[in-house]
């Protein structure tokens, strides 16, 4: 056999099997490398959006942490303001119900200071009366001199 025969044969079915290589093997070969390249973009792509996202969220998040502090905080405030409206008022209303417990037991020991003086002067007319029988030695009719008892009463 020829050698220049061989080699020409042997060129025909190399270039047969590249035919059927490049007809049949390789575009499902390429296929699937497209389809992997296009698989990872995707993935790099979803990846690069989702840091995004969580970006916007983290922010998001700070912005809410920070209005809830600051609504705690107004809160607070809030709350130590009225509390303190509550104690003041609860002072002033102690205030108020100490003066008006003074003023009734002034009022209280004037009428006692009155009943007392009364008092006094009933005793004092009494012994007035009982002086003036000892002395003069008899009896005194106390409903005939009830006026003089009356006026001396009036005068004590």
């Amino acid at each position: 056999m020829n050698i220049n025969a061989t080699l020409f044969a042997q060129a025909i079915v190399f270039a047969i099997l590249v035919w059927f290589t490049m007809k049949f093997v390789w575009p499902p070969i390429a296929k699937a490398l497209d389809e992997r390249a296009l698989k990872i973009s995707e993935g790099l792509a979803a990846s690069e959006k989702a840091k995004t996202e969580l970006a916007v969220a983290n922010k998001r998040v700070e912005e809410e942490l920070s209005k809830s502090r600051n609504e705690s905080a107004t809160r607070l405030a809030d709350a130590e303001r009225r509390a303190q409206t509550v104690i003041e008022e609860a002072k002033a209303r102690a205030t108020e119900e100490a003066s008006k417990i003074v003023a009734a037991a002034r009022q209280d020991a004037e009428q006692q200071v009155v009943k007392a003086r009364e008092a006094l002067r009933e005793q004092v007319a009494a012994l007035a009366v009982k002086g003036a029988e000892q002395i003069l030695k008899r009896e005194i009719n106390a409903g005939v001199h009830a006026e003089l008892l009356g006026r001396l009463k009036a005068e004590l």
